[in-house]
């Protein structure tokens, strides 16, 4: 089920611009395209490689030959930075590491030399500029030039086509957290000069003529392989990008929005899953629930980070590590208790997405550095729903569902209630009732038309998308995640405090500002 990214660590791979404008970034091959695109089958293994790029740290995991070579490779996961600045910056999530600059996130105290903004800085145009290379070297001028036979031809149309879903994932993470961007396509040269900074607004307008153009050529919902984008990838992007448009640009998109999320719902190859923490195990990849994911393999996929990370960092003090199918817990992420009071229910019923681990811990946090404090919740496990333990103890087999049913219904709901042409507000009452009928095992978690508001719907993705890498920009979007909205240990002040404004964004590495002249920093960056 795993085997594009086993095809894409066994294949060597060409990549010939490094990203931006960072010395520190390693090319993974010297081989030149002549002698590399020989074998046909390189073509499929290279774009395996820029899908790989979302899970692994270099060519030779878990550690060693590294995508970036000034940063611990575990820290530079694309995933587990991509999670952390998602997750740890909200009420969602702590962790008790003392390293350089982590503290910093939830803290809401980071700065341009934080090694973990960097990181993701780096990942994001590493990705793109594995995707322009991909691009750039299937020209269709340079195809006939190597005499690529027809059927390859066909497949590299695919292949193209999801490039750039990929390449425009990594652009929306961009404008998402840095606002304003470098920016550069296949069409500028490599070694040319440094890529010029362009506005969010710019990017996101070329995001959306990206899926745009490539809607039709990609493979139709639930027919691709495992682990490849499909049209259905496509429209939850544009969902994404239409429910944030005003933030990104200013102007609402939420007709868009509502028309992008039902198309996902409508196209009958997704459902429910029946059981809620069947999403996290080992087996996940047969869930029907599932979009999108990024693929993980015990044995192939071996990283620090991704779900290496994200199983293993949550489970210390009285869990036993066979539980959740590793050899050993790393007493690091736990959660506030504005999160565990998400799912109080004064009738008494209990919400199986509730996945909290209590005993021994305090659900007040008075030390964050102090794994008791504060409820665990080991959300994802390295264990199938039959109760078997993954191929290997260190690396896990789940893998991350970037992309879910559930999340299409709430976004439907949501750009429903705020208005979005063509939205019906009784299917988006269904949608939701669709959840929490799962959620408490029937009707009892129904709630009615009135109940259903702004507010509510922003508690519910919490409930049902903790740890899946939403929260952060869920909290931008109802404008609660800096200058309104507390929650414990925010602002580094146990009661938590609000934030500048400004920390919507990220700053631009200090690094890439001395490397490119043509960049600004943005407003409070320091």
């Amino acid at each position: 089920m795993k085997k594009l990214i086993h095809i894409a660590l066994s294949g060597a791979l060409l990549l010939g611009s490094a990203a931006c404008t960072d010395l520190d970034i390693n090319p993974p091959s010297s081989a030149v395209p002549e002698v590399f695109f020989k074998d046909e089958s390189s073509y499929k293994a290279f774009v395996a490689r820029v899908y790989a790029g979302l899970a692994v740290t270099g060519q030779s995991g878990p550690a060693g030959a590294a995508d970036i070579s000034s940063l611990d490779e575990g820290f530079s996961n694309y995933l587990r930075q991509y999670w952390q600045f998602q997750t740890l910056t909200t009420e969602e999530a702590v962790i008790g590491w003392g390293d350089e600059g982590l503290p910093d996130l939830h803290n809401h105290s980071w700065t341009s030399a934080n090694q973990f903004v960097r990181a993701m800085y780096y990942r994001i145009f590493f990705q793109v500029s594995m995707a322009n290379e991909f691009l750039r070297e299937t020209s269709d001028e340079k195809l006939d030039a190597r005499g690529v036979s027809a059927a390859t031809k066909a497949d590299i149309k695919a292949y193209r086509a999801e490039t750039r879903f990929l390449r425009a994932l990594s652009y929306w993470h961009g404008i998402d957290l840095f606002g304003n961007i470098p920016f550069y396509t296949e069409a500028d040269g490599v070694g040319s000069a440094a890529p010029r900074q362009a506005s969010r607004e710019e990017v996101f307008n070329f995001i959306e003529s990206e899926l745009n153009a490539i809607e039709n050529d990609m493979v139709a919902p639930g027919a691709n392989e495992y682990g490849r984008a499909d049209r259905a990838a496509v429209w939850m992007l544009q969902a994404k990008l239409f429910l944030n448009a005003k933030v990104y640009t200013g102007r609402e998109r939420l007709g868009e929005a509502v028309t992008a999320s039902k198309k996902v719902i409508d196209s009958g190859v997704y459902s429910l899953q029946d059981t809620y923490k069947d999403l996290f195990r080992t087996d996940n990849h047969n869930s029907n629930e599932i979009i999108f994911a990024i693929p993980f393999d015990g044995l192939s996929t071996q990283t620090w980070g991704g779900m290496t990370f994200l199983v293993h960092a949550p489970v210390g003090g009285s869990m036993d590590p066979a539980a959740w199918g590793i050899n050993g817990g790393w007493y690091g992420l736990r959660t506030t208790a504005a999160m565990a009071d998400k799912f109080s229910d004064v009738t008494g019923n209990t919400d199986e997405r509730a996945l909290f681990y209590t005993d021994g811990q305090s659900k007040e946090i008075n030390a964050i550095s102090n794994f008791n404090d504060g409820y665990g919740l080991p959300k994802f496990s390295n264990v199938s729903s039959s109760g078997e333990p993954g191929a290997d103890l260190n690396h896990c087999d789940t893998d991350f569902p970037m992309f879910r049913l559930a999340d299409a219904y709430l976004m439907y709901a949501e750009a429903t209630l705020r208005g979005g042409s063509g939205g019906d507000q009784a299917l988006a009452l269904q949608y939701v009732n669709a959840l929490r009928q799962r959620a408490y095992n029937g009707p009892v978690g129904n709630i009615s038309a009135s109940e259903l508001t702004l507010d509510f719907i922003l508690a519910e993705r919490a409930r049902e998308l903790y740890w899946e890498g939403h929260r952060r920009t869920d909290l931008i979007r109802f404008g609660q995640f800096t200058d309104a909205g507390t929650w414990p240990w925010k602002g580094g002040v146990k009661e938590g405090r609000t934030t500048e404004s400004w920390r919507n964004l990220l700053p631009i590495p200090a690094a890439e500002l001395l490397a490119n002249p043509n960049l600004k920093q943005n407003p409070g960056g320091y």
